[in-house]
């Protein structure tokens, strides 16, 4: 059950996909100045170093975040999630990157709270002990050190249990992010089950899922699976960087999915997937989709590009 580290595959293009999304959904929060939560149900280690044996083994973020590292033609939405890691990095180099629980803390204002959940013995430890460094990092630049505590809270709990307890927040604005492993094929159906549960408990949240894009049966039925849920839009977007191996391992593709996406998520990912898809794609079956529809009303089916 605890076997998967999300460190043998940070900085990959699945990252590159869900990080450059949660920085536009983030934004597009703070243009409000009511506080808002956001919630991840698996957070991970939240910064990882790139020299060490987890990541450098397969090096996966040499298909994502080191082929968009140099480049100066990237667009405005890209162009932000890789200022957001070079800040990570002040000699030049790419040598830690930073997770989902690090972009929302460096996106997010002071008057947002983040709720961040991990079952992983390890995980949770190191997730805990990098904010740690972080908040001394600040009080060391003289900056207020309101890291931990009420801002953000940390714990070694089931993020699909918690989410019934935080739904709907206080301040009724709220972004939740859900990426498991997916390791067991239960997930998939957590993720449905503990979707219907939220939008009952809070309908205008904005939930964002990602999930591999697999050859196995439950990945292909899963997309449509939340399309049926009882939101009044999504938005699915999909990048595979080439077709499918010949030994059918490997990923080569993932998805977001988002439901109640903000109005200008749609425009951003039809100017900025294209030329993703162009930059890490590594064969001719390289390919990006774009979606979105309803499914309150019934009576629009998803637009596709």
């Amino acid at each position: 059950m605890f076997s998967y580290r999300h460190a043998f595959h940070a900085g990959n293009h699945a990252d590159v996909l869900k990080h450059v999304i949660l920085i536009q959904l983030l934004s597009y929060m703070n243009q409000k100045d009511t506080p808002y939560m956001v919630v991840d149900t698996h957070a991970g280690a939240g910064v990882y170093n790139l020299d060490d044996a987890f990541a450098s083994k397969n090096a996966e973020y040499e298909s994502g975040i080191t082929r968009l590292w140099d480049r100066k033609d990237l667009p405005p939405a890209v162009a932000d999630y890789v200022k957001l890691v070079k800040a990570m990095n002040p000699s030049g180099k790419l040598r830690h990157y930073p997770g989902s629980p690090f972009i929302a803390e460096q996106v997010m204002r002071e008057a947002d709270r983040l709720r961040l959940f991990d079952l992983h013995p390890t995980e949770g430890k190191v997730l805990a002990e990098n904010f740690r460094k972080l908040e001394a990092h600040k009080a060391a630049q003289g900056q207020r050190t309101t890291v931990r505590g009420k801002r953000i809270m940390i714990e070694r709990s089931d993020g699909f249990g918690a989410l019934k307890t935080l739904m709907p927040p206080p301040s009724r604005r709220a972004l939740v992010l859900i990426d498991p492993p997916y390791e067991d094929k239960r997930d998939y159906r957590l993720v449905k089950d503990t979707l219907s549960d939220a939008l009952k408990r809070f309908p205008t949240g904005s939930y964002a899922v990602w999930y591999p894009v697999l050859q196995r049966m439950e990945s292909r039925q899963f997309p449509g699976q939340l399309k049926r849920l009882p939101c009044k839009d999504w938005l699915h977007a999909t990048l595979s960087i080439g077709g499918p191996t010949p030994d059918g391992f490997g990923l080569r593709g993932s998805g977001m999915f988002i439901l109640n996406p903000p109005w200008t998520l749609e425009a951003t990912l039809r100017e900025i997937l294209p030329g993703l898809t162009d930059m890490l794609g590594v064969d001719s079956g390289a390919h990006f989709e774009l979606e979105t529809g309803q499914t309150v009303t019934g009576n629009a089916g998803p637009r596709r590009p």
